[in-house]
């Protein structure tokens, strides 16, 4: 068994939780570590005892909601941004070849 230090430890659980279309298994074979070490990690960031499968406490579920509102958040302003780029994309590139006269 190798000691990882608690920054990694972190470092995975963000990884983890910034990719919600990833599973356990699939970050925990990604950085060479076991399923059920990430799962530990991930328990030990919620509050909760490692082996243990209860519900974290309300406080965190509740600050867990307010992350998941402000991700929600922050994701529609960046497909605003994305739409908002595209747009002056297609205008440089039509101004770009509408300059010969």
């Amino acid at each position: 068994m190798k000691h990882c230090p608690a920054e990694f430890k972190a470092d995975a659980v963000a990884l983890y939780r910034s990719r919600p279309e990833a599973t356990i298994k699939s970050v925990a074979a990604d950085l060479g570590v076991n399923t059920e070490t990430l799962q530990n990690w991930i328990r030990a960031a919620d509050g909760r005892r490692p082996g243990t499968h209860s519900e974290p406490p309300a406080a965190s579920r509740a600050s867990n909601d307010d992350v998941q509102a402000e991700l929600a958040a922050a994701r529609k302003r960046m497909r605003e941004l994305e739409e908002e780029q595209d747009i002056l994309r297609k205008a440089a590139r039509y101004f770009a070849t509408d300059t010969r006269w």
